[in-house]
């Protein structure tokens, strides 16, 4: 895919009820292999696209919020239960699941986070240069993905 600057991206919960639309890049792409993301997500690991939260337009369906942290908030459609985005207190970013997207084959991460919570199984991703043993510190590099390239 090229150029993502003026592309409109959708998708939304396995059922249909709750869907989003981001615009743009993405400012940054990751897999997050904590423990917390691994529960709620029923997988080894969750994978984001973040993006600012002018980028991204959610619908008015009803979804479920957990408190998953002092500052975080997951959410889920009311209807299915499908986990669809994140957002934290303080920040001005939405944390869209690769998973919710109606292509999920969009996104290469550009950094790992928790990685000493990585299945012994899965190597690290070679493409991505960056990796956190616990959260991505608040100073580090935005990292966010490069234009042009074929997946972001």
């Amino acid at each position: 895919m090229n150029n993502l600057t003026d592309r409109e991206l959708h998708g939304g919960c396995a059922c249909g009820a709750f869907r989003f639309t981001a615009r743009g890049t993405p400012s940054r792409v990751s897999l997050c292999h904590c423990m917390t993301c691994r529960k709620h997500l029923a997988a080894p690991f969750g994978a984001f696209a973040i993006y600012q939260a002018d980028q991204v337009t959610l619908s008015s369906a009803p979804t479920i919020m957990f408190k998953s942290s002092g500052d975080g908030r997951r959410y889920s459609c009311a209807a299915c239960g499908s986990p669809v985005y994140d957002r934290y207190d303080g920040q001005d970013e939405v944390e869209l699941m690769f998973g919710s997207f109606d292509d999920t084959s969009i996104f290469t991460p550009t950094y790992e986070l928790w990685v000493k919570r990585r299945e012994n199984w899965l190597p690290p991703l070679q493409h991505a240069p960056h990796l956190y043993d616990a959260d991505r510190p608040a100073t580090a590099p935005r990292e966010a993905p490069n234009e042009g390239s074929e997946s972001l």
